[in-house]
């Protein structure tokens, strides 16, 4: 099996688990909820049920990011895992400000001190909510690293974000049931401002990645090492890297001997664009061009 159909079968088992984990969470919350007279709870099941929406996105955009290249997209069709990322970035986005705004209104109403005291076990669902949701925040973070995946990576923290969610549950239930109210307003006001963090964590790297924003200087530096390493080089004229979704697109110009034979110049060019790609996996095209030495440089 090829490296892209390895990845998206990852990138699927995933994501199935995380729409598995969604669906059963969001009848074990609404099943307490109700039992346990939480409208918070009742809403958070709803919540996490519509994250199936999240990891949908991140099938259909791994699936499309992997497809080979084509006549219409001679360069690969990387870029659309960026797009799915911009999605879940924005729904990660409209979330942690919906979380923030219902704080806020509970601060400024003041109707959490009309609160009714939640059963205890609305206090069990929402930790066992932030435990599942912490593993698959880790787990999924995994195979996103693994994959150099952005959509993967943005559904992680979308977890994360449930959990944080959870986490203000938990500090609003058990407030509540020690009479300290005002916490559940104050613990989504919070986690209101970690989740839009995050949210712009993820714009950012998928908007530098589709406007080709250069490698790392770690990784340039590795790629001028490697190219300086073969003795035939006599130096490099141009280094340019750029970003294609998690691809890099290499461009460089090296000055070889002026009275080399055009075959031994190829030769050369052709040493320095392996050992590029043997050393960085990421690097998907590596563009060698060949210039005469020039001493006065």
């Amino acid at each position: 099996m090829s490296e892209n159909g390895e990845n998206v079968k990852i990138a699927y088992r995933v994501s199935a688990l995380s729409i598995f984990v969604n669906v059963a969470l969001s009848a074990i919350k609404l099943v307490a909820g109700i039992f346990a007279g939480s409208s918070a709870l009742v809403s958070d099941a709803v919540h996490s049920l519509s994250d199936v929406f999240s990891t949908v996105v991140v099938i259909i955009g791994v699936k499309l990011s992997s497809k080979a290249d084509d006549e219409d997209h001679q360069y690969g069709h990387e870029r659309i895992e960026c797009i799915a990322a911009l999605i879940l970035a924005s729904v990660l986005m409209v979330t942690g400000i919906g979380i923030g705004f219902s704080g806020v209104k509970l601060f400024a109403t003041k109707e959490f001190v009309n609160l009714e005291r939640p059963h205890f076990i609305a206090l069990l669902a929402a930790a066992l909510s932030i435990v599942v949701k912490e593993a698959m925040y880790w787990y999924t973070r995994s195979a996103a690293k693994k994959l150099r995946s952005d959509a993967l990576m943005a559904d992680a923290w979308h977890h994360r974000s449930d959990a944080l969610s959870s986490v203000g549950s938990v500090i609003g239930v058990g407030g509540a049931m020690l009479g300290f109210e005002f916490l559940d307003p104050l613990a989504s006001i919070i986690i209101c401002l970690f989740i839009i963090k995050a949210a712009f964590d993820i714009y950012k790297d998928a908007v530098s990645k589709l406007t080709d924003r250069s490698a790392s200087i770690e990784v340039t530096a590795g790629i001028r090492e490697i190219i300086l390493k073969n003795d035939k080089v006599l130096g490099i004229d141009v280094l340019k890297t750029r970003l294609f979704g998690s691809k890099i697109y290499v461009d460089v110009e090296i000055s070889l001997d002026g009275d080399m034979t055009l075959f031994a110049a190829h030769q050369t060019a052709q040493e320095v664009h392996d050992e590029i790609e043997r050393n960085f996996q990421d690097v998907k095209h590596c563009m060698i061009h060949v210039n005469p030495y020039n001493a006065e440089k």
